[in-house]
């Protein structure tokens, strides 16, 4: 039997929704399970207001024909709702099966993971794999690139013989007569896509763009060789306006995308022929990077010199016109010294734009050599922009304007320098000849930063300390030049008024925080403080202790002086 405050909680609750008729014949002896279910039911309904459910067990006396009438049409409802929720789930499984089963590109691409993920689980584990940041392994890369160069294709090409003949500068091979492309009838071209399904004479440049990029991105080589037809073969160099030069520059960077290499060459050709004079430096710069990625370095230096060429001393002047006057170049002047003003305007932009990519290409160009253990070739691109820094502040650029990734650049030479103190390239055998490097190869990506405009970045700074600064240890203190160390080393000397922060500044440098003693209280450097860098290592227990210790210092140690 339930306590009278319990029943009394029922009625009221029966009461409050089927009214007190109902609620008066609960008053009789229930149990504590028909209670509390009976409670629920009614909890349910008021907070939901939809049907309650009737079970057998729990029989109520009175008039139940409401009771009845909602519970079963609430019952009706929720089957229905479960077998219609039933079959959308069989019908997406059918549609889902019959995709993957299909022959669409989407369908075997995702097949095609599926599979990789199958033979090698471990990749595709949550924390590893591709959701982890990726490591480059390029001789895997290699591999795979000369695995995918033995496969045929119709527009097989010899590259070494491509390369023998320096096809991609040779103006001589015509790949197509413009005139006889215009000529001919176009014929139809069938893609997978479902947005852009052919290529025929109605096509637009924005279709054929969006074509490439769905090709690229879902790795369609059907789609790409038939967009390479259309453009290679069938429209002519005025298709599209003129705009076909910049259809052929994407397209040849997404051939490189999926290592069809040699669509790429005939794009980059047929290009280069037809559309010299509207050519855009992003373009070019796209191409290098492409290039690079598939490995060919030589093919992008090429494209590089003849695309992104630095301009002939006194095709522009600098001088002559002011930042403020380059952004008001398109105004109509009959003048003959304002029409001059206007070309030399407008040669700057050019030129200024055509000097951004050139630099940016060539860091790619540095950080590919980098990384992959080539700092000889590395060295030689640092020159280079060693080497166009003059032109570059002459031009007034900023570093926010050119965005030269000095990071990454000096990070995979402190790498290979690391792997040079390891003796890696002392075989005699090897491509690399280390006798004609600097003491530090990082000191080549220093020089080209320092005729660069300055970048303020902190980042940048931290990694050329890191690379520059390995071990420091204090030497000794002299009041006069007599107790000076040995000159046997460059030296760093920090000079300024006293309490300007010379000794924080030597901490920063070598991420130190008391080697060098500093204080609010000016004058409290008095001596000359010796600090030697990249010295052997253990040095500090020969000079505190008198050990002899084994080694040698470095090749590019030197003393700071504070």
């Amino acid at each position: 039997m339930l306590p009278r405050s319990r029943r009394m909680l029922v009625s009221s609750l029966l009461a409050l929704h089927f009214g007190s008729a109902f609620a008066l014949t609960t008053f009789q002896p229930i149990s504590v399970t028909s209670c509390n279910h009976r409670i629920s039911f009614c909890l349910n309904k008021i907070r939901t207001s939809t049907g309650l459910l009737y079970s057998p067990q729990n029989k109520i006396d009175g008039d139940t024909s409401q009771f009845n009438e909602i519970s079963s049409s609430s019952r009706a409802q929720r089957k229905a709702a479960e077998r219609a929720k039933k079959q959308k789930r069989q019908n997406s499984a059918t549609r889902h099966k019959t995709k993957l089963e299909s022959d669409h590109p989407e369908a075997i691409l995702k097949r095609q993971q599926k599979k990789k993920q199958q033979q090698n689980p471990k990749k595709f584990e949550v924390g590893g794999g591709s959701k982890s940041k990726r490591k480059h392994n390029f001789a895997e890369r290699k591999a795979f690139l000369l695995e995918s160069e033995k496969e045929n294709d119709e527009f097989d090409v010899n590259m070494d013989d491509l390369r023998e003949n320096n096809r991609l500068t040779n103006t001589n091979f015509h790949p197509i007569n413009g005139s006889d492309a215009l000529e001919r009838s176009i014929h139809e071209h069938k893609l997978h896509s479902q947005s852009v399904g052919k290529l025929d004479a109605s096509t637009t440049a924005d279709e054929v763009v969006k074509a490439i990029k769905r090709a690229q991105n879902l790795h369609d080589l059907h789609d790409i060789r038939e967009i390479a037809h259309f453009l290679l073969e069938e429209v002519g160099p005025n298709f599209a306006y003129g705009y076909r030069g910049s259809l052929l520059s994407r397209l040849a960077v997404a051939s490189l995308h999926l290592n069809n290499h040699d669509i790429a060459i005939r794009c980059i050709t047929e290009r280069r022929i037809n559309h010299r004079a509207t050519m855009i430096p992003l373009e070019s710069s796209a191409i290098v990077r492409g290039l690079l990625r598939c490995r060919y370095t030589e093919e992008a230096w090429e494209v590089l010199e003849d695309e992104l060429s630095l301009p002939l001393e006194g095709w522009v002047d600098f001088s002559s016109v002011s930042k403020h006057d380059m952004g008001d170049a398109s105004t109509k002047s009959t003048n003959e010294e304002d029409l001059l003003h206007e070309e030399n305007t407008r040669r700057q932009l050019e030129v200024r734009d055509r000097l951004i990519h050139r630099a940016r290409s060539i860091a790619s160009i540095a950080s590919r050599h980098f990384y992959e253990d080539e700092p000889g070739a590395g060295m030689n691109a640092m020159k280079k922009l060693n080497e166009m820094g003059k032109i570059v502040n002459e031009a007034g650029l900023t570093s926010e304007e050119i965005g030269m990734p000095w990071e990454r650049i000096v990070k995979g030479a402190a790498m290979c320098e690391s792997k040079r103190r390891s003796g890696k390239w002392e075989d005699e055998n090897s491509s690399e000849d280390p006798s004609t490097w600097p003491c530090n190869i990082v000191y080549s990506v220093l020089d080209a930063m320092i005729s660069f405009p300055p970048e303020n970045r902190d980042v940048t700074f931290e990694a050329l300390c890191n690379a520059l600064v390995r071990r420091t240890v204090f030497v000794t203190g002299a009041v006069d030049m007599k107790g000076c160390p040995e000159a046997d080393r460059g030296e760093v000397a920090f000079i300024g008024r006293s309490n300007v922060g010379k000794s924080s500044l030597v901490n920063m440098l070598t991420n130190r925080k008391s080697l060098a003693f500093t204080s609010k209280t000016p004058g409290k450097t008095q001596q000359f403080n010796y600090f030697a860098v990249n010295d052997k290592p253990d040095l500090e227990r020969q000079i505190r202790f008198g050990d002899e210790v084994p080694g040698t210092k470095d090749l590019d140690a030197f003393y700071i002086v504070d």
